[in-house]
């Protein structure tokens, strides 16, 4: 029987445990314990059933990650594979509805807006959201010629030097930066868009134009629609899919397959040791020691990094040159009846350039059913990212003080408004920023460690910081060792899009 070490409880971890066990099931001889240091598992999915102070119902807070693409399959196959497919949940699009700060005033989204392009005229020259010269600069993509690539050159640059290219400065601080970049909690003066979202330098050399290439996907997804339309009882299908119990329900669900009790909580890997290229030995914070015939790391990057220097410095040189920032999101709770405001959207975006301490809010209880009882409203604020990392020093009190202040000044919350209950989740360095040469040190960190028998690292840090992006980590980790047993899966042949 062979072991794989697993350091990590978080998402990644889990979809490589949970690999392990369905191998297991094909009768391969194999076996893993994971080893997690905090209490929980789940890593930053989190979720928090809280009753409703009234008795008449709970609601489903979730501190970190409240959803995933829905047009990534991995979660949507997973949930096939453990049972909870059915409990997958849309966002009530009846409501979809996404306000943007600027200068001081609320605007609404345009209607037709894909990433950072306008695709309708009317409602992009309507919109108060960007001043005429912003809008003739932006309307200027249309006859901006492409960045002429070199043949066999990575083709990147940051977000910021993308978008001001092709859109003007504006655009960027308007639209692009709270759209994008507070969705990764990046700075787009760093962040690569090679590595986050190299569709749009694909579409630049395509279409020679971003606003061409967006007004094409629109018609193309719009063909769809028509051709595909929903079929009668069946749930519609939303940008977004959370579960109706919160994103935990997933990572609870897949630990419960993989098998908990081969899972250790509390405790942290402090070393990892190799004898002979063939047995690895994991150096416990309790003084004891667990030995495996292979090791997946799953943590943030600043965490592998001293388990893999002993191991290969250049990796973890590349590990350590990964940048990440810490972030929080605060919930709070409300009477419906008292909070004052529209509550008809999905939440509110505040640029950079406003000045404010808040980077964004979701109204979680519109934008998913079932979040809150009725007549309560459930509200999530978000905070910190890289240019706001003081803030993060704060108390708890402290931060739910400002992010309640941030909604009366920006949401125009009633002041005698009562919060019914606050909940705070803090994510240290949990956020990992892809900034320029990122790719490259992803694959010199594959490269090197595909030279080394029986390791292999998954998690965020890599290749995707979405939950399938995650999921699809730590499996291909898993792929790597069995590959090198000469293991050869069945599942790995088997079509993502069956699933979903």
């Amino acid at each position: 029987m062979k072991r794989i070490i697993i350091v990590g409880g978080g998402i990644a971890g889990l979809g490589a445990a949970y690999k392990v066990t369905r191998a297991a099931s094909e009768g391969h001889g194999i076996e893993f314990v994971l080893i997690e240091k905090d209490r929980r598992l789940g890593g930053k999915i989190q979720t928090e059933i809280v009753p409703d102070p009234s008795e008449k119902g709970r609601f489903i807070v979730d501190g970190g990650p409240d959803c995933f693409l829905t047009e990534k399959p991995a979660c949507h196959r997973i949930a096939k594979l453990t049972g909870i497919f059915d409990d997958e949940l849309p966002t009530d699009d009846s409501r979809k509805k996404t306000w943007i700060l600027s200068r001081g005033k609320l605007h609404q989204m345009p209607d037709g807006v894909m990433m950072f392009a306008p695709t309708k005229f009317i409602p992009f020259a309507t919109t108060g959201l960007f001043s005429w010269p912003g809008k003739i600069r932006m309307a200027m993509d249309l006859l901006i010629p492409p960045k002429k690539v070199v043949p066999g050159e990575l083709n990147d640059e940051t977000l910021e030097s993308f978008v001001v290219r092709r859109m003007g400065r504006e655009c960027l601080d308007r639209l692009a930066e709270p759209l994008v970049g507070g969705v990764h909690a990046s700075d787009p003066s760093q962040m690569s868009l090679a590595a986050t979202f190299p569709r749009l330098l694909e579409m630049e050399q395509k279409y020679g134009s971003l606003m061409k290439g967006f007004i094409a996907a629109r018609r193309m997804v719009e063909e769809m629609r028509r051709k595909y339309p929903p079929k009668p009882g069946e749930k519609p299908r939303t940008f977004f899919t959370s579960f109706v119990n919160g994103m935990q329900q997933l990572t609870d669900r897949m630990a419960d397959a993989a098998g908990r009790e081969r899972m250790r909580t509390g405790v942290a890997v402090t070393s990892l040791q190799c004898a002979d290229n063939s047995r690895w030995n994991a150096q416990l914070s309790d003084g004891s020691t667990i030995d495996g015939d292979a090791v997946i790391i799953a943590t943030e990057s600043w965490a592998a990094e001293p388990l893999i220097r002993p191991h290969d410095q250049a990796i973890a040189d590349a590990l350590a040159n990964i940048p990440t920032s810490s972030s929080a999101t605060i919930s709070i709770a409300f009477n419906e009846n008292e909070v004052g405001f529209d509550l008809n959207a999905f939440g509110v975006l505040c640029p950079l350039v406003e000045g404010h301490a808040l980077m964004a809010a979701t109204y979680s209880s519109i934008k998913w059913p079932g979040r809150a009882p009725a007549g309560k409203v459930l509200l999530r604020g978000f905070v910190g990212g890289p240019h706001n990392q003081e803030i993060l020093k704060r108390p708890d009190e402290e931060l739910v003080q400002i992010v309640i202040a941030e909604f009366r000044d920006i949401l125009s919350l009633n002041p005698f408004a009562k919060p019914l209950f606050t909940r705070v989740f803090r994510w240290y360095l949990g956020m990992p920023q892809y900034s320029l040469g990122h790719l490259e040190r992803v694959t010199m960190i594959e490269n090197r460690s595909a030279q080394i028998p029986g390791l292999a690292l998954a998690g965020g840090c890599y290749r995707g910081v979405g939950v399938p992006n995650c999921i699809e980590s730590g499996e291909r980790a898993v792929s790597k060792i069995l590959t090198e047993w000469g293991i050869d899966l069945a599942e790995d042949h088997i079509e993502e899009k069956r699933y979903y």
